[in-house]
């Protein structure tokens, strides 16, 4: 590697709520990390299948496979992936969001994203990439 190259990190941001995923993926993207998404769990679990990736972002609260058994696959089929947690769960969206911090999420914010603190913890998770 000559040293103008640079290693982008990958990120797949798993979000059934297409409006918030494109602001997430467009924030990501302007902060110059490399994006896949996903709208549900299983579809994320493919994805990763098929492409690595440095960090997934999943929300917690989603069809066809929730945020909260998205998250045990991620640990158990790939476990040095980090994970942030992601939940405007209405009133249960706390415990979701203390849950997935239990089962390994690195993070967990709650909607509406403080971007700042929300890019904090992607350098974080990606630092060394």
């Amino acid at each position: 590697m000559n040293l103008t190259e640079t290693t982008l990190a990958k990120l797949l941001v798993i979000d059934d709520n297409q409006d918030f995923r494109e602001m997430v993926v467009q924030t990501l993207l302007e902060a110059g990390f490399e994006v896949v998404t996903a709208i549900h769990g299983k579809d994320g679990l493919k994805v990763l299948a098929e492409s690595p990736v440095d960090l997934v972002v999943t929300d917690l609260v989603m069809p066809e496979m929730e945020g909260i058994e998205t998250l045990t696959a991620i640990r158990k089929r790939y476990p040095k992936i980090p994970v942030i947690a992601v939940s405007g769960g209405g009133p249960t969206g706390g415990d979701y969001l203390n849950f997935a911090r239990n089962l390994g999420a690195s993070y967990a914010f709650a909607k509406p994203l403080q971007m700042d603190r929300f890019l904090s913890a992607v350098r974080e998770c990606t630092d060394g990439i």
